[in-house]
Protein backbone atom coordinates (compact mmCIF):
# COMPACT_ATOMS: atom_id res chain seq x y z
CA UNK A 1 0.00 0.00 0.00
CA UNK A 2 1.50 3.34 -0.73
CA UNK A 3 2.08 5.11 2.42
CA UNK A 4 1.20 8.79 1.99
CA UNK A 5 -0.73 10.96 4.49
CA UNK A 6 -3.32 14.05 4.37
CA UNK A 7 -3.39 17.58 5.50
CA UNK A 8 -5.98 18.95 7.01
CA UNK A 9 -6.65 22.33 4.75
CA UNK A 10 -7.09 25.73 6.45
CA UNK A 11 -10.94 25.03 6.91
CA UNK A 12 -10.68 22.03 8.05
CA UNK A 13 -11.67 20.12 4.91
CA UNK A 14 -9.15 16.77 3.82
CA UNK A 15 -7.16 17.44 1.55
CA UNK A 16 -6.19 14.38 -0.96
CA UNK A 17 -3.64 13.69 -3.19
CA UNK A 18 -3.16 10.89 -6.25
CA UNK A 19 -3.29 8.18 -6.08
CA UNK A 20 -6.62 8.05 -3.80
CA UNK A 21 -5.85 5.09 -1.55
CA UNK A 22 -9.46 3.18 -1.79
CA UNK A 23 -11.56 0.61 -0.03
CA UNK A 24 -14.30 -1.21 -1.34
CA UNK A 25 -16.69 -2.98 0.37
CA UNK A 26 -18.64 -5.73 -1.04
CA UNK A 27 -17.18 -7.45 -3.98
CA UNK A 28 -20.49 -8.96 -5.74
CA UNK A 29 -21.73 -7.28 -8.61
CA UNK A 30 -21.90 -3.64 -7.52
CA UNK A 31 -17.87 -3.61 -6.43
CA UNK A 32 -16.67 -6.53 -8.84
CA UNK A 33 -18.13 -4.70 -12.02
CA UNK A 34 -19.20 -1.30 -11.49
CA UNK A 35 -16.30 -0.14 -8.57
CA UNK A 36 -13.23 -1.63 -8.95
CA UNK A 37 -12.24 -1.82 -12.38
CA UNK A 38 -13.07 1.89 -13.01
CA UNK A 39 -10.99 2.63 -9.88
CA UNK A 40 -7.98 0.49 -11.28
CA UNK A 41 -8.10 2.08 -14.82
CA UNK A 42 -8.25 5.42 -13.51
CA UNK A 43 -4.82 6.94 -12.63
CA UNK A 44 -5.97 9.20 -9.94
CA UNK A 45 -7.00 6.48 -7.78
CA UNK A 46 -5.50 2.93 -6.35
CA UNK A 47 -7.57 -0.03 -5.26
CA UNK A 48 -5.73 -1.08 -1.81
CA UNK A 49 -8.73 -2.88 -0.04
CA UNK A 50 -11.67 -5.40 -0.57
CA UNK A 51 -13.82 -6.52 2.10
CA UNK A 52 -15.79 -9.71 1.33
CA UNK A 53 -16.17 -12.68 3.41
CA UNK A 54 -17.20 -15.28 0.55
CA UNK A 55 -14.32 -17.23 0.02
CA UNK A 56 -14.84 -16.95 -3.65
CA UNK A 57 -15.27 -13.35 -4.02
CA UNK A 58 -12.08 -13.16 -1.92
CA UNK A 59 -10.19 -15.09 -3.99
CA UNK A 60 -11.85 -13.36 -7.09
CA UNK A 61 -10.81 -10.21 -6.11
CA UNK A 62 -6.90 -11.72 -5.32
CA UNK A 63 -6.96 -12.52 -8.49
CA UNK A 64 -7.48 -9.90 -9.99
CA UNK A 65 -6.25 -7.28 -7.74
CA UNK A 66 -3.13 -8.09 -6.17
CA UNK A 67 -1.97 -5.59 -4.62
CA UNK A 68 -4.94 -4.95 -2.52
CA UNK A 69 -5.40 -5.99 1.17
CA UNK A 70 -8.44 -8.81 1.53
CA UNK A 71 -10.68 -8.18 3.99
CA UNK A 72 -12.97 -10.96 6.08
CA UNK A 73 -14.84 -7.77 8.16
CA UNK A 74 -15.43 -4.22 8.04
CA UNK A 75 -13.79 -4.26 11.46
CA UNK A 76 -10.85 -4.75 9.96
CA UNK A 77 -11.32 -1.91 6.94
CA UNK A 78 -11.60 0.60 9.51
CA UNK A 79 -8.86 -0.54 12.29
CA UNK A 80 -6.71 0.17 9.34
CA UNK A 81 -8.36 3.45 8.73
CA UNK A 82 -5.46 5.83 8.29
CA UNK A 83 -4.03 3.77 5.59
CA UNK A 84 -7.55 4.69 2.74
CA UNK A 85 -8.96 7.52 1.60
CA UNK A 86 -11.85 6.85 0.35
CA UNK A 87 -14.75 4.03 0.40
CA UNK A 88 -16.56 2.76 -1.65
CA UNK A 89 -20.22 0.84 -0.14
CA UNK A 90 -21.43 -1.72 -2.30
CA UNK A 91 -23.21 -3.57 0.38
CA UNK A 92 -26.92 -4.72 0.44
CA UNK A 93 -29.07 -1.36 1.49
CA UNK A 94 -29.98 -1.84 4.74
CA UNK A 95 -25.75 -1.83 5.83
CA UNK A 96 -25.84 1.81 3.96
CA UNK A 97 -26.27 3.93 6.52
CA UNK A 98 -24.08 2.56 9.68
CA UNK A 99 -21.11 1.89 7.26
CA UNK A 100 -21.41 5.16 5.96
CA UNK A 101 -21.26 6.95 9.19
CA UNK A 102 -18.54 4.70 10.87
CA UNK A 103 -16.36 5.82 7.36
CA UNK A 104 -17.30 9.93 7.68
CA UNK A 105 -16.13 9.59 11.65
CA UNK A 106 -12.60 8.11 10.20
CA UNK A 107 -12.74 11.24 8.01
CA UNK A 108 -12.92 9.08 5.08
CA UNK A 109 -14.49 10.19 1.89
CA UNK A 110 -17.32 8.06 0.93
CA UNK A 111 -19.00 6.78 -2.56
CA UNK A 112 -22.17 4.88 -1.80
CA UNK A 113 -24.02 2.68 -4.11
CA UNK A 114 -27.67 2.86 -4.76
CA UNK A 115 -30.35 3.38 -3.30
CA UNK A 116 -28.61 5.38 -1.03
CA UNK A 117 -30.73 4.68 2.26
CA UNK A 118 -33.54 3.58 3.32
CA UNK A 119 -35.00 5.96 4.99
CA UNK A 120 -34.81 9.62 3.84
CA UNK A 121 -34.51 10.89 7.16
CA UNK A 122 -31.65 8.89 7.75
CA UNK A 123 -30.37 10.19 4.45
CA UNK A 124 -30.94 13.46 4.86
CA UNK A 125 -28.86 13.40 8.54
CA UNK A 126 -26.48 11.50 6.91
CA UNK A 127 -25.41 14.53 3.71
CA UNK A 128 -25.83 17.05 6.96
CA UNK A 129 -23.08 15.43 8.92
CA UNK A 130 -20.28 14.86 6.66
CA UNK A 131 -21.16 18.60 5.51
CA UNK A 132 -20.58 19.22 9.33
CA UNK A 133 -17.72 16.80 9.58
CA UNK A 134 -15.97 18.35 6.31
CA UNK A 135 -16.15 14.47 4.67
CA UNK A 136 -17.13 14.17 0.99
CA UNK A 137 -20.39 12.08 0.60
CA UNK A 138 -22.10 11.20 -2.82
CA UNK A 139 -23.41 8.59 -4.82
CA UNK A 140 -23.32 6.01 -7.47
CA UNK A 141 -25.99 6.69 -9.67
CA UNK A 142 -23.94 5.53 -12.68
CA UNK A 143 -27.14 5.79 -14.52
CA UNK A 144 -26.89 8.99 -15.58
CA UNK A 145 -23.82 7.98 -17.80
CA UNK A 146 -26.22 5.19 -20.11
CA UNK A 147 -25.30 6.02 -23.36
CA UNK A 148 -29.27 6.14 -24.15
CA UNK A 149 -29.78 8.14 -21.27
CA UNK A 150 -26.94 11.10 -22.16
CA UNK A 151 -28.15 10.48 -25.99
CA UNK A 152 -31.65 11.20 -24.80
CA UNK A 153 -30.30 14.04 -22.25
CA UNK A 154 -28.92 15.91 -25.44
CA UNK A 155 -32.34 15.67 -27.79
CA UNK A 156 -33.90 17.21 -25.00
CA UNK A 157 -31.56 20.27 -24.20
CA UNK A 158 -31.10 21.19 -27.58
CA UNK A 159 -34.82 21.18 -28.13
CA UNK A 160 -34.87 18.20 -30.88
CA UNK A 161 -37.92 17.21 -29.31
CA UNK A 162 -39.83 20.20 -28.64
CA UNK A 163 -41.73 20.30 -25.68
CA UNK A 164 -41.31 17.07 -24.04
CA UNK A 165 -45.18 16.52 -22.89
CA UNK A 166 -44.72 12.15 -21.93
CA UNK A 167 -41.67 10.00 -20.56
CA UNK A 168 -41.54 7.05 -21.02
CA UNK A 169 -38.92 4.59 -18.98
CA UNK A 170 -38.81 1.15 -18.72
CA UNK A 171 -36.06 -1.64 -17.20
CA UNK A 172 -37.68 -5.00 -17.84
CA UNK A 173 -36.66 -8.64 -18.55
CA UNK A 174 -37.45 -12.09 -17.57
CA UNK A 175 -35.60 -13.42 -14.43
CA UNK A 176 -38.20 -16.32 -12.93
CA UNK A 177 -35.85 -16.97 -9.57
CA UNK A 178 -34.22 -14.09 -8.26
CA UNK A 179 -30.50 -15.71 -7.79
CA UNK A 180 -28.81 -13.18 -4.89
CA UNK A 181 -30.29 -14.22 -1.42
CA UNK A 182 -30.05 -10.78 -0.10
CA UNK A 183 -32.54 -9.54 -2.90
CA UNK A 184 -34.96 -12.66 -2.47
CA UNK A 185 -35.29 -12.17 1.51
CA UNK A 186 -35.18 -8.61 1.87
CA UNK A 187 -38.23 -6.67 2.21
CA UNK A 188 -38.90 -3.10 1.64
CA UNK A 189 -37.83 -1.85 5.25
CA UNK A 190 -34.14 -3.58 4.61
CA UNK A 191 -34.25 -2.25 0.67
CA UNK A 192 -35.76 -4.69 -1.08
CA UNK A 193 -37.94 -4.38 -4.14
CA UNK A 194 -38.17 -3.13 -7.55
CA UNK A 195 -38.30 0.06 -6.44
CA UNK A 196 -35.17 0.16 -4.08
CA UNK A 197 -33.55 -1.47 -6.76
CA UNK A 198 -34.09 -0.09 -10.19
CA UNK A 199 -36.57 2.60 -9.05
CA UNK A 200 -33.97 4.55 -7.90
CA UNK A 201 -32.29 5.08 -11.00
CA UNK A 202 -35.35 5.01 -13.03
CA UNK A 203 -36.43 7.89 -10.74
CA UNK A 204 -33.37 10.03 -10.55
CA UNK A 205 -33.29 9.78 -14.23
CA UNK A 206 -36.71 11.28 -14.68
CA UNK A 207 -35.99 13.87 -12.05
CA UNK A 208 -32.40 14.91 -13.72
CA UNK A 209 -34.68 15.08 -17.15
CA UNK A 210 -37.73 17.16 -15.98
CA UNK A 211 -37.07 18.60 -12.61
CA UNK A 212 -38.92 18.18 -9.23
CA UNK A 213 -41.89 16.03 -8.48
CA UNK A 214 -45.03 17.78 -7.96
CA UNK A 215 -47.42 14.30 -7.91
CA UNK A 216 -46.34 10.32 -7.45
CA UNK A 217 -48.41 7.15 -7.49
CA UNK A 218 -47.64 3.65 -8.37
CA UNK A 219 -48.72 0.30 -8.79
CA UNK A 220 -46.79 -2.39 -6.81
CA UNK A 221 -47.14 -6.45 -7.35
CA UNK A 222 -45.51 -8.91 -5.94
CA UNK A 223 -45.59 -11.72 -8.54
CA UNK A 224 -43.19 -14.05 -6.45
CA UNK A 225 -42.89 -15.88 -3.36
CA UNK A 226 -40.47 -13.55 -1.55
CA UNK A 227 -43.54 -10.76 -1.21
CA UNK A 228 -41.34 -7.69 -2.39
CA UNK A 229 -42.87 -5.67 -5.66
CA UNK A 230 -41.19 -7.40 -8.68
CA UNK A 231 -43.78 -5.62 -11.08
CA UNK A 232 -43.78 -2.02 -10.22
CA UNK A 233 -45.33 1.08 -12.57
CA UNK A 234 -44.68 4.64 -10.86
CA UNK A 235 -46.36 7.67 -12.89
CA UNK A 236 -44.57 11.30 -11.87
CA UNK A 237 -45.54 14.55 -12.53
CA UNK A 238 -42.81 16.70 -12.85
CA UNK A 239 -44.18 20.43 -12.14
CA UNK A 240 -42.81 21.59 -15.19
CA UNK A 241 -46.02 19.26 -16.66
CA UNK A 242 -44.28 16.50 -18.09
CA UNK A 243 -45.42 13.14 -17.33
CA UNK A 244 -43.03 10.61 -16.39
CA UNK A 245 -44.23 6.87 -16.91
CA UNK A 246 -41.85 4.51 -15.55
CA UNK A 247 -42.02 0.39 -15.45
CA UNK A 248 -39.65 -2.17 -13.23
CA UNK A 249 -40.53 -6.03 -14.03
CA UNK A 250 -38.33 -8.74 -13.87
CA UNK A 251 -40.93 -10.95 -14.76
CA UNK A 252 -41.48 -9.39 -18.19
CA UNK A 253 -41.13 -12.08 -21.32
CA UNK A 254 -41.64 -9.83 -23.28
CA UNK A 255 -39.93 -6.22 -22.99
CA UNK A 256 -40.89 -2.99 -23.94
CA UNK A 257 -38.87 -0.17 -25.02
CA UNK A 258 -36.16 1.08 -22.87
CA UNK A 259 -37.42 4.73 -23.84
CA UNK A 260 -40.25 6.61 -25.76
CA UNK A 261 -40.34 10.33 -25.56
CA UNK A 262 -42.94 11.96 -26.92
CA UNK A 263 -42.92 16.01 -27.93
CA UNK A 264 -44.87 18.53 -29.35
CA UNK A 265 -42.42 18.08 -32.91
CA UNK A 266 -40.68 14.99 -32.23
CA UNK A 267 -40.37 11.69 -30.88
CA UNK A 268 -37.68 9.24 -29.61
CA UNK A 269 -37.75 5.42 -28.91
CA UNK A 270 -34.67 3.60 -28.17
CA UNK A 271 -34.77 -0.15 -27.38
CA UNK A 272 -32.70 -2.39 -25.27
CA UNK A 273 -30.57 -1.46 -22.40
CA UNK A 274 -27.30 0.12 -22.28
CA UNK A 275 -24.56 -2.07 -23.11
CA UNK A 276 -22.16 -1.07 -20.32
CA UNK A 277 -23.25 -3.69 -17.67
CA UNK A 278 -22.89 -6.73 -20.01
CA UNK A 279 -19.65 -5.97 -21.36
CA UNK A 280 -18.10 -5.62 -17.48
CA UNK A 281 -19.47 -8.60 -16.30
CA UNK A 282 -18.30 -10.26 -19.90
CA UNK A 283 -14.61 -8.98 -19.00
CA UNK A 284 -14.57 -6.00 -20.81
CA UNK A 285 -12.20 -3.29 -19.13
CA UNK A 286 -12.89 0.82 -19.15
CA UNK A 287 -9.93 1.03 -20.75
CA UNK A 288 -10.59 -1.09 -23.50
CA UNK A 289 -10.99 0.49 -27.37
CA UNK A 290 -14.36 1.43 -27.83
CA UNK A 291 -15.54 0.45 -24.63
CA UNK A 292 -19.31 1.82 -23.75
CA UNK A 293 -19.78 2.30 -27.70
CA UNK A 294 -23.20 1.49 -29.24
CA UNK A 295 -23.64 -0.24 -32.12
CA UNK A 296 -25.66 1.67 -34.97
CA UNK A 297 -27.97 -1.96 -34.57
CA UNK A 298 -28.53 -0.93 -31.35
CA UNK A 299 -29.50 3.23 -31.54
CA UNK A 300 -32.58 4.43 -30.86
CA UNK A 301 -34.99 6.90 -34.05
CA UNK A 302 -36.44 10.57 -33.60
CA UNK A 303 -38.83 12.08 -35.33
CA UNK A 304 -42.58 11.11 -36.76
CA UNK A 305 -44.05 7.57 -37.76
CA UNK A 306 -43.10 7.90 -40.92
CA UNK A 307 -40.32 9.79 -40.90
CA UNK A 308 -37.71 8.38 -38.28
CA UNK A 309 -34.09 8.53 -38.46
CA UNK A 310 -31.41 7.18 -36.40
CA UNK A 311 -29.72 9.01 -33.71
CA UNK A 312 -25.99 8.13 -33.11
CA UNK A 313 -25.62 7.19 -29.62
CA UNK A 314 -23.72 9.20 -26.93
CA UNK A 315 -20.78 6.80 -25.49
CA UNK A 316 -21.79 5.20 -22.26
CA UNK A 317 -19.58 6.54 -19.67
CA UNK A 318 -19.34 5.12 -16.23
CA UNK A 319 -15.98 5.97 -15.75
CA UNK A 320 -17.08 9.59 -16.13
CA UNK A 321 -18.22 9.06 -12.66
CA UNK A 322 -15.10 8.46 -11.51
CA UNK A 323 -13.11 10.87 -12.93
CA UNK A 324 -15.56 13.57 -11.43
CA UNK A 325 -15.05 12.46 -8.55
CA UNK A 326 -11.40 12.35 -8.85
CA UNK A 327 -11.37 15.76 -9.87
CA UNK A 328 -13.66 16.88 -7.11
CA UNK A 329 -11.04 15.36 -4.41
CA UNK A 330 -7.81 16.45 -6.14
CA UNK A 331 -9.13 20.16 -7.32
CA UNK A 332 -12.26 21.21 -5.10
CA UNK A 333 -14.93 20.27 -8.01
CA UNK A 334 -18.38 19.77 -7.74
CA UNK A 335 -19.02 15.82 -6.49
CA UNK A 336 -20.39 13.65 -9.76
CA UNK A 337 -23.80 13.28 -7.59
CA UNK A 338 -25.32 15.26 -5.03
CA UNK A 339 -26.58 12.99 -2.78
CA UNK A 340 -29.39 15.31 -1.63
CA UNK A 341 -30.66 14.12 -4.86
CA UNK A 342 -30.64 10.30 -3.93
CA UNK A 343 -32.38 11.50 -0.62
CA UNK A 344 -35.48 13.03 -2.56
CA UNK A 345 -35.66 9.83 -4.39
CA UNK A 346 -35.89 7.54 -1.28
CA UNK A 347 -38.34 10.05 0.10
CA UNK A 348 -40.52 9.51 -3.21
CA UNK A 349 -40.02 5.61 -2.77
CA UNK A 350 -41.29 5.37 0.85
CA UNK A 351 -44.27 7.70 -0.17
CA UNK A 352 -45.42 4.96 -3.06
CA UNK A 353 -44.78 2.11 -0.38
CA UNK A 354 -46.41 3.75 2.46
CA UNK A 355 -49.47 4.79 -0.30
CA UNK A 356 -50.00 0.51 -0.59
CA UNK A 357 -49.79 -0.33 3.08
CA UNK A 358 -45.95 -1.09 2.85
CA UNK A 359 -42.87 -0.21 5.55
CA UNK A 360 -40.38 1.12 3.17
Amino acid sequence: MLAHTQEPALDGVRTYEAPIRTAVIGFGSSGRYFHAPFLEASPHFSLDMVVTADPERQQAARESYPRATIWNTVDELFASAGLVDLVVIGSPPDTHVPLARRALHHGLALVVDKPFCVEASQGAELVDEAVKLGVPLTVFQNRRWDADFLTLRSLVDSGALGQVRRFESRFEWWKPEEPKAWKRESSPSQGGGMLYDIGTHLIDQAIQLFGPIQHAHGELEARRSSGTDDDSFVSLLHESGVRSHLWMNSLAVQAGPRFHVLGSESGYTKWGRDGQEAALKGGAKPSDPGYGAEPPTAWGVVGMDGALEPVPAERGQYDTFYALLAEALLQGGPLPVDARDSVDVIRIIQQLYRDHGVAG
